[in-house]
Formats: structure tokens, C-alpha cells, sequence
């Protein structure tokens, strides 16, 4: 396979800690010989475990950026033991762009993987990840929330896997994150995404949804630097204790769990966030936008269980989420 374009500006190995770039060559308009320059912080002590820290995978989406950076400034090589990779804005054009997908070439980064040396600018950072940077870690967390189109109670999330030793691993990890909630999901879309390469490369990995609405929060950014130190502490690698409060086991083991809009309008929420639902209660209905004396079409849980995601703006399209019910566990 062809040789990625993507080079670092810092070394990835020495011990001591570096702030640079992942480079990758990119020809545009505007700069011929023009870059995407991704910022990366590498920290390592000697011999250990590594941990590959990752945030705004989708670019409108804010706890992991925010707590990566303070954990890029205030982590230093005497409070660990092993190495940590932190690039706060994984998908940086998306990030600059405050969208979801990348404005250079339209690819949702977490449906691109395992990418391509030769491909889009998207395909080529989803490569530079799968090939070089996840083979040198011991455990991945990826921080997301709901970004613009959606909302989450704060929860991490590890998936069910095939290799049970592999998937209590990461239930542990998770469970040291240590977030209000904490999801078992058995994804109904992982083709392309970061998650399953990572899985199948053998790793502990650990995803959130933390918020959304294009924006985060005091409590939000407070939940996603508590979990990042827990998880680091975990993995052997941060010195210290554990902060650890209750949590909420919940799963997402089918289709089930989720409720789309079967018509356009206006979205008139019926169950909040974290309320209990039953199956066949009202989660939503959906009002016309082009006129008076329509009734709503109502939008039906289809299991027992807490409501853990919404469609966040007022506006809703056929084939959107509209939400997401859990099992409590």
C-alpha cells in the first residue's frame, strides 16, 4: 500500500512533551502547496501504555475539543508513565467549519475509515489514524456528543463485541470514565466508522455522547475532564485516584430503541431527556408547517425505557431521529 502524505512536526516517540501538527499536503485555490495542519500534543515518560485522545471527530461537536486542550496545557511527562496522544480536533477542516462532515470533500471522517493513502482529505486522515497512530495505542477514547441536529443525556459507551475478553475491557474503561450514564450499544450503523476499526485492531476503546445542539455546556465540559483523567488513571498511565460517582447502566441492543420521522414539519417534543418512557408512548409529534387544522402525526417509543437522545432543531425531516429509548440495565 502506497505510503501516507500525512507527517508529523514533532516526534511521537521521545520522551518529554511536544505540541506540533499532523501536515498533510493539500492544493487548493487559495495555496498551492497549501496545507491541513491538524494540531497534535504528544506527552511520554518511558516505557508504558499509550493512550490516543480524540475530540471533534465531528467537527460540531465540543466537550472532547475543549478538554483535550486543558489537558494538553496542564498534563506534564512527571505525571505519567507511558505516553499520550491528544489531537483535540480530529477532523480539523470539519472543526473550523463548525459542521459536522468536512467542507473540502463532503466525507463524515467516522464513515470513512479504514481510508485511503490516495483519497480525499478525509480519506487520508482517517488512513494516517487506522495505520500509524491506533497500532501504537494500548486504549482510544473518542469523545462526541450530538452536535447541531441532536441531543444526548451525558453518557460513555462502549459496544458489544464478538470477543468477550476484548469487550470487558472496555466495559471497564468505561465504567472508569465514570460518566451519569453508561451505554452498551450494538451499533446499527458501525460500517466505516473509527469505532469498529479500532475494535478490530484488538484495542480498549470508549466513545461518549455528552450533549449537543452544536455547543456544550459547563456540566458537559465537566464530565468529559473528569473521564478523560479517570480513563488515563485506569489504563496505568496518570498517577492519582479515581473520582467516582453513581452511574446509570443502560443498552441499546437493536433497532428497537430508535424512532424516525415519517413526515416534514415542526417538532413538538413530548418526553425529555432522561424521562422514563414505555413502549407505545407519544416522544414526539410532528405538526405541519404549511398550514392551520392538520392534526400532528405522533412519533412512538417502541420499547420500555429512558429517553436518551432527541432531535434537537425544531424542524424535522423524513428519515430524521427523532429519538432514542435505552434499557436500564
Amino acid at each position: 500500500m502506497k505510503p501516507n502524505p500525512i507527517q508529523p512536526t514533532i516526534s511521537l516517540d521521545d520522551d518529554g512533551k511536544r505540541h506540533g501538527f499532523l501536515r498533510l499536503p493539500y492544493s487548493r485555490d487559495d495555496s498551492a502547496w497549501g496545507s491541513v495542519m491538524i494540531p497534535i500534543t504528544v506527552i511520554r515518560n518511558g516505557d508504558g501504555p499509550t493512550a490516543l485522545l480524540t475530540g471533534a471527530n465531528h467537527g460540531d461537536e465540543y466537550e472532547g475539543p475543549v478538554a483535550l486542550q486543558e489537558l494538553a496545557v496542564t498534563l506534564e511527562p512527571e505525571d505519567i508513565k507511558g505516553r499520550v496522544i491528544i489531537v483535540p480536533a480530529f477532523n480539523y477542516p470539519a472543526f473550523r467549519a463548525a459542521t459536522r462532515t468536512s467542507p473540502i470533500d463532503a466525507r463524515n471522517l467516522n464513515r470513512a475509515f479504514p481510508g485511503r493513502p490516495d483519497g480525499t482529505v478525509t480519506e487520508k486522515i482517517a488512513d494516517y489514524f487506522h495505520r500509524t497512530l491506533v497500532p501504537m495505542a494500548d486504549i482510544v477514547l473518542d469523545f462526541h456528543s450530538g452536535g447541531k441536529t441532536l441531543d444526548f443525556i451525558p453518557f460513555a459507551a462502549v459496544h458489544v463485541l464478538e470477543d468477550k475478553v476484548q469487550e470487558a475491557a472496555c466495559i471497564a474503561a468505561m465504567a472508569a470514565f465514570n460518566a451519569p450514564y453508561s451505554v452498551m450499544l450494538l451499533e446499527i450503523d458501525n460500517v466505516g466508522m473509527y469505532d469498529t476499526a479500532v475494535e478490530e485492531q484488538g484495542k480498549v476503546f470508549v466513545s461518549t455522547e455528552l450533549g449537543g445542539g452544536g455547543t456544550a455546556t459547563a456540566r458537559s465540559i465537566g464530565i468529559a475532564k473528569k473521564g478523560v483523567r479517570n480513563l488515563l488513571i485506569h489504563a496505568g498511565i496518570l498517577k492519582g485516584k479515581m473520582e467516582i460517582g453513581p452511574t446509570v447502566n443502560l443498552g441499546q441492543p437493536d433497532g428497537d430503541c430508535f424512532t424516525f420521522a415519517e413526515s416534514d414539519g415542526l417538532i413538538e417534543p413530548v418526553k425529555d431527556l432522561g424521562d422514563p418512557v414505555k413502549r407505545g408512548d407519544v416522544v414526539a409529534r410532528i405538526w405541519p408547517v404549511d398550514r392551520t387544522g392538520i392534526h400532528p402525526i405522533d412519533c412512538h417509543a417502541h420499547i420500555d425505557g429512558i429517553m436518551t437522545t432527541r432531535h434537537f432543531p425544531g424542524l424535522v425531516k423524513v428519515g430524521d431521529c427523532v429519538a432514542v429509548v435505552s434499557l436500564e440495565l
